[in-house]
């Protein structure tokens, strides 16, 4: 398993995963949510979408948006297929390292902010389980199940 930033090419697939990931909020809100429209050439431009490739194939992404005082998560996406695995507690976990690599201290309550604005606010079945509060003994990362 490694993750590695997107590259141009990836995209097709950026967009597959992230829809099919999302399929279920689609059918919920009777249409898609932000991620599944979102045009990520730029944001793969920037470095902004990270992979999650597992025995060759793609199993996850996350996007991650990298600020003057925080690294801000648009989104995590868990391709069907990997779903159940915890790889979305991987990603996260991921975030949170690569927002250390910053030099953003460690993700608590301000470095890592989920979409809506608030610290950690990820939809809990975004990663397809309930989010707990994150540990802070940080033994396995700061996320737990």
């Amino acid at each position: 398993m490694t993750i590695r930033r997107a590259l141009s090419g990836d995209l097709p697939a950026v967009a597959a995963v992230t829809t099919a990931a999302y399929a279920s909020y689609t059918a919920l809100f009777g249409a898609p949510p932000i991620p599944v429209t979102e045009d990520y050439a730029p944001r793969i431009e920037r470095g902004e979408v990270w992979l999650l490739e597992e025995d060759g194939g793609l199993a996850g992404l996350i996007v991650l948006e990298r600020h003057p005082d925080h690294a801000m998560i648009f989104s995590v996406a868990v391709a069907p297929a990997f779903q159940g695995k915890k790889l979305g507690i991987k990603l996260l976990n991921f975030a949170d390292e690569q927002a250390r690599l910053w030099a953003y201290r460690r993700c608590g309550f301000t470095p890592i902010r989920g979409w809506s604005g608030t610290s950690r606010s990820i939809p809990p079945t975004a990663i397809g389980k309930r989010v707990a509060a994150p540990t802070h003994t940080g033994q396995d990362g700061p996320w737990s199940t």
